[in-house]
C-alpha cells in the first residue's frame, strides 16, 4: 500500500502551547494520520518532554530549547538558533525516513523548512497563520518587524504552495507578497466540540465572577493591540451605566496587558471585572459555558478561532466585521452578531441589543451549534492531503 511520509515543522506542539498554532498542528497531524499519512512533527521542547515519542499515531521529535525571551529583538536571534537546531535534527531524521514533503507553519520555521526541503529534494508547503504586516497594520519598516516581514516574503515566494485559513488571508498574502492567487490555497481551520470540555462545577465557577442577575461578558485571546480589547473596554462604561448588571472577564496575557489594566482603571471598570491572565484550556472551556456573551473585537484577525469555540460551547458571540471573522460569522445574524470594526460605540449598541433580547440569544446559540459542524478537522486533513498528492511523490 502506498503511504505518503510528511515532515511537519512547528515551533510549538502540545504539551508546549504558546497559542493556537500548537493546537492546529496537533489536530491536523492526527487527522492526517487517520486518513493514511505517515506524519512526523519536528518541534521544540524542554527537559521534561521526550526527545521522540509517538502520540495518537503522530511521531513527535523535539529539539531542546531554552525558554523564549520576551524581548522581540532577542526573540529573533532565539528563533535563528532554534532553526539551526531543527535543521540538524531534521537532517538526522532524513537519514531514517524518506520524506515526500516538508510542511512548515509560519516564518518561525522558514529557514529550517527551506534547507530540509532542498536536502530531501521534495516540495515545501508553508501554512501562513498570520503576517507581521497584518499584526502591525503595515508598520514593518523598522527592526525586528522588517526582518520578520522579509522572512515571510521570502518563504512564501520560495514555497511550492502556500496554505491560509481564510479567503481574507489569501487576498492579504497575495497583495502584500506579490503571489498569484493560484499559488495560495484556502483551507479553514477546524474545531472539535469534543475538545471543549469544561470543569465539573460550573455553577460555583460562575458564582465566583457574577451573581445570578448579572450578565457576564468574556474577552479571550492574546492581549496585544491588534486583538482590539481596548475597544471592548471603551464600550463597557456606557453599557454598565445603562444596564447596571454587567461584568466582564479578560482571559489571556500579552504585551498590552498592563496598558489594558490601566485603561480599565481610567474608565472606572475596576469594580466591574477581572483580568485573569493566562489560563489553561480546561478553565477556558468552562468560561465559555458560564459567560452570557463572548466578544471578539479584533482589528486584525486571519481566522477567529475564539468565535468558533464560543459558538461550539453554547455561548453567543459578537465579532468585528474584519478579516476572517466575516467568514465565520456571516452578516445575516443567523449565528452571531457583527459590529463595525474599530467602532466602540457600535459595539456597545450591539452588546446591549444581545444582552436584553433573550429570544435573540437563544436563536443564535441554537443555529450556531449546527454552523460550527462545518469546520471539521477531518475535512481540513482531506483538503491538505489533496495538496500533498498534487505536489508530493508517493513511496511504497
Amino acid at each position: 500500500m502506498n503511504q505518503r511520509c510528511v515532515l511537519i515543522l512547528s515551533w510549538e506542539y502540545p504539551p508546549l502551547i504558546e497559542g493556537g498554532l500548537a493546537r492546529h498542528v496537533r489536530k491536523l497531524s492526527e487527522n492526517l494520520v487517520a486518513i493514511g499519512t505517515e506524519v512526523h512533527v519536528l518541534s521544540r521542547g524542554d527537559d521534561s518532554m521526550p526527545a521522540e515519542e509517538e502520540v495518537d499515531g503522530v511521531w513527535v521529535h523535539r529539539v531542546r530549547e531554552p525558554s523564549r525571551p520576551s524581548d522581540l529583538s532577542e526573540f529573533v536571534a532565539w528563533i535563528e538558533h532554534m532553526n539551526a537546531d531543527m535543521l540538524a535534527a531534521g537532517v538526522e531524521l532524513g537519514d531514517r525516513f524518506d520524506f515526500d514533503l516538508v510542511h512548515g507553519h509560519d516564518w518561525l520555521v522558514a529557514v529550517a523548512g527551506d534547507h530540509l526541503a532542498n536536502r530531501f529534494r521534495c516540495p515545501l508547503i508553508m501554512t501562513i497563520h498570520a503576517t507581521e504586516y497584518g499584526r502591525h497594520q503595515g508598520w514593518v519598516d523598522k527592526h525586528p518587524q522588517s526582518h520578520i516581514h522579509g522572512v515571510e516574503r521570502w518563504i512564501v515566494n520560495r514555497a511550492d504552495r502556500v496554505i491560509v485559513c481564510s479567503h481574507y488571508m489569501r487576498e492579504h498574502v497575495v497583495d502584500i507578497f506579490g503571489l498569484e492567487e493560484s499559488d495560495v490555497a484556502v483551507i479553514p481551520n477546524g474545531i472539535d466540540p469534543l475538545d471543549l470540555q469544561p470543569v465539573d462545577d460550573l455553577h460555583t465557577l460562575r458564582a465566583s465572577f457574577a451573581t445570578p442577575d448579572q450578565r457576564l461578558i468574556l474577552l479571550v485571546g492574546r492581549l496585544v493591540y491588534e486583538k482590539g480589547f481596548q475597544l471592548a473596554l471603551e464600550a463597557l462604561p456606557g453599557l454598565i451605566a445603562g444596564l447596571g448588571n454587567v461584568r466582564f472577564l479578560v482571559a489571556g496575557s500579552g504585551t498590552a496587558e498592563q496598558d489594558l489594566k490601566e485603561q480599565a482603571t481610567r474608565l472606572g471598570l475596576d469594580d466591574h471585572g477581572i483580568f485573569l491572565g493566562w489560563i489553561g484550556d480546561d478553565v477556558l472551556h468552562s468560561l465559555y459555558r458560564i459567560a452570557d456573551l463572548t466578544v471578539v473585537p479584533s482589528l486584525y484577525e486571519p481566522f477567529g478561532l475564539v468565535a468558533l469555540e464560543a459558538m461550539a460551547s453554547g455561548c453567543p458571540c459578537i465579532v468585528a466585521d474584519t478579516g476572517g471573522l466575516r467568514e465565520i460569522v456571516p452578516a445575516d445574524e443567523r449565528v452571531g452578531l457583527r459590529f463595525h470594526g474599530g467602532d466602540a460605540v457600535h459595539l456597545e449598541a450591539m452588546i446591549e441589543r444581545l444582552l436584553v433580547d433573550d429570544e435573540l440569544r437563544d436563536r443564535l446559540v441554537s443555529q450556531a451549534s449546527e454552523h460550527v459542524l462545518a469546520f471539521d478537522w477531518a475535512d481540513v486533513a482531506t483538503q491538505t492531503a489533496a495538496i500533498y498528492s498534487e505536489l508530493g511523490r508517493t513511496t511504497v
